[in-house]
């Protein structure tokens, strides 16, 4: 009605009326001839909709998914069949990557089986806006259960509403991007025919929203693994750059400061989840009144060791001064401090405490001494102090380091 036509549909309290508005490109001058014309073109078109459905439901929906052996995804990939298998093979690996119950594998299992099994179909073949909509109602109407209907009308939604929902999604998005990636097709400035930003965001963005911490890296290796061309590990990396570089301009959009995100994304572009918690965190502690003291006092230890290409372990026999015996006593009370992996918060409340020794320390302690033992081993205390931002963010991109 909107799309083919440009009529406008009616709606009172969410529900649509039998009632459609039209505009005329000209006079008030038979009007009734107009109003009967459009109504006809209308009922005609709503006359084909009903034949394709009801001769659609003479089947059930799983009837139709080996018809999308004649649907071709891309040429390198083979048909929509062939991602369709692809996808089943990989739901249970993301499905464990997620924790997911058996009963809700065995939900997302049937889901991927039928989710683009609707493709075929007489209807959607004629208006494909109605994928995954008449998906959804075609599978209540052959007999499934609720959970996995609902997973085939939600898993093109940009955020699927429910946990089945969104792995199919996930399986879906990924198959697609590490594919297409494999097969040398990427986005220009202008084109991006296979909607490869779309997906990178619609893997990003449920991962966000639902709270859902997984490591992009196994998973684009684990899809990598399913497709009919070999996906070297170069592409692989190139691919999780591009969705990290979707992840940037996703938390930029959210108002998150520049340096705030690419400290974060340097660390965690791979889990989007917890990068979204610790940039919120981060932007949080560089608008404290003290952050002046706090990130001073970190870089004043990275800024000395960050050009060493040796590792130096660190002997207390060697500690000769009192501010460097002190450090590293607080040194080691931040790194048994219990931290959540990828929090900004543990990190930066485990290094509070140890900011006037720090400054201590560098006030009265000459880092570079003459004896090459005495020397590493005070290196080596400094490079256990930057390792403690290992994991979290790169404290270096931010401004005033």
């Amino acid at each position: 009605m909107i799309k083919n036509q440009r009529y406008f549909p009616v709606e009172k309290n969410g529900r649509l009326l039998p009632n459609f508005i039209a505009i005329r490109n000209g006079d008030d001058q038979h009007l009734d001839l107009v109003q009967q014309g459009n109504e006809h073109v209308l009922g005609a078109r709503f006359a084909d909709a009903e034949f394709f459905v009801r001769a659609d439901l003479n089947h059930k929906l799983e009837e139709f998914r080996p018809k999308l052996g004649r649907l071709m995804f891309q040429k390198d990939l083979g048909s929509m069949l062939d991602k369709s298998d692809r996808m089943l093979k990989l739901v249970r690996e993301i499905g464990s990557m997620l924790r997911m119950k058996d009963k809700e594998i065995s939900d997302a299992k049937r889901a991927t089986f039928l989710a683009k099994a609707d493709l075929a179909t007489q209807m959607v073949t004629e208006m494909t806006s109605l994928q995954g909509i008449l998906g959804r109602e075609y599978a209540i109407r052959s007999g499934e259960n609720q959970v996995v209907a609902d997973a085939i009308g939600e898993h093109y939604l940009p955020v699927p509403r429910t946990k089945v929902g969104v792995v199919l999604a996930l399986v879906d998005r990924l198959d697609t991007l590490v594919g297409l990636s494999a097969a040398g097709i990427s986005p220009t400035g202008a084109r991006d025919p296979f909607g490869m930003r779309r997906a990178a965001l619609g893997v990003l963005q449920p991962l966000i929203e639902h709270g859902i911490d997984i490591d992009l890296r196994i998973a684009i290796k684990k899809a990598a693994g399913y497709q009919p061309i070999k996906v070297a590990l170069d592409v692989q990396q190139k691919l999780l750059e591009f969705m990290g570089g979707r992840l940037e301009v996703l938390l930029k959009e959210e108002g998150f400061k520049h340096d705030v995100v690419e400290a974060v994304l340097s660390e965690q572009v791979h889990n989007p989840n917890g990068a979204r918690k610790a940039v919120n965190q981060l932007q949080t502690w560089v608008e404290r009144s003290d952050w002046r003291e706090i990130l001073p006092g970190f870089a004043r230890c990275v800024r000395i060791v960050r050009d060493q290409k040796k590792t130096f372990n660190v002997s207390k026999q060697l500690l000769v001064e009192k501010e460097e015996k002190e450090l590293l006593k607080a040194l080691e009370k931040a790194e048994k401090t219990r931290r959540v992996p990828g929090s900004a918060d543990d990190l930066l409340n485990a290094f509070l405490p140890m900011v006037p020794k720090v400054n201590t320390f560098f006030d009265n302690v000459l880092v570079m001494a003459k004896r090459k033992d005495i020397r590493q081993n005070r290196l080596g205390l400094l490079q256990r102090i930057a390792g403690l931002a290992e994991g979290v963010a790169d404290l270096s991109k931010l401004e005033g380091f």
